[in-house]
């Protein structure tokens, strides 16, 4: 049995940091990465049809690949999720996107109004789910709609999943990752250097989150809260895990 790992690289979730330290355990096209289209099937499909070409490969990366893992004969994926506190990464990717020089739309907002501003846009609109319980529907798609709703299928993937770091103890999450992966056989080292950091690491957690509040105002910041009340579920579940 091949066995292979694959980075499901979630948006401002540490990814970056993780994939250069993966990369420097390979070699050449050892580590590869690609996206993938939107619509649930045909992303499985060419995730499954990536991983099953790609022979000289043993890590993948990917933002966009959907779950569940895929499950291709004589191929072993073992999949590595981080988490991160919805609030802080809603911060971090406002102040990522302020940084940007391009013309999405994401960038042209957040460089055009504050991060009140920002959050309140984007949960106005239908369907974005990038502040609005973002890690729910990423998780959620590794069953189908029959075993449940969205909360339900969402917890059940993550404790299911052999591995979740979680941000905010990334050095915590590296040693538990390297300790599993070496179980399935992967002889790797990884340490906790940060990249592609948008907003200060030096304050705690809760440092950062009551200067999000201020920010915010009382009123947003609990709205905020409140569309992302499973994906606080989630993050907690994940920090018992971990």
């Amino acid at each position: 049995m091949r066995k292979v790992i694959f980075h499901y690289h979630f948006f401002k979730n540490a990814g970056t940091s993780l994939d250069s330290q993966l990369k420097k355990n390979v070699t050449g096209e050892q580590w590869v990465t690609k996206e993938f289209p939107g619509p649930i099937e045909a992303n499985r499909a060419q995730v499954a049809q990536w991983v099953a070409a790609q022979e000289q490969a043993l890590i993948f990366s990917s933002h966009t690949a959907h779950l569940p893992v895929p499950q291709i004969e004589g191929v072993e994926c073992l999949p590595v999720v981080f988490i991160r506190h919805p609030i802080d990464r809603i911060a971090s990717i406002y102040a990522f996107e302020r940084k940007q020089g391009t013309a999405n739309f994401g960038a042209v907002l957040a460089r055009n109004t504050t991060m009140a501003g920002y959050v309140e846009c984007r949960l106005s609109i239908p369907r974005d789910r990038l502040c609005h319980n973002f890690h729910s529907h990423r998780f959620c798609l590794s069953y189908d709609p029959s075993v449940g709703d969205e909360q339900i299928r969402a917890e059940k993937a993550l404790a299911e999943l052999p591995f979740v770091g979680v941000v905010d103890r990334f050095d915590d999450s590296l040693s538990k990752l390297e300790c599993w992966l070496s179980s399935e056989g992967f002889d790797v080292t990884l340490k906790p250097v940060r990249e592609n950091v948008s907003r200060s690491v030096d304050q705690s957690l809760q440092e950062r989150l009551d200067q999000i509040k201020s920010e915010l105002g009382e009123d947003l910041y609990q709205k905020l809260l409140d569309a992302n009340e499973v994906d606080l579920i989630l993050y907690n579940m994940a920090c018992e895990k971990l």
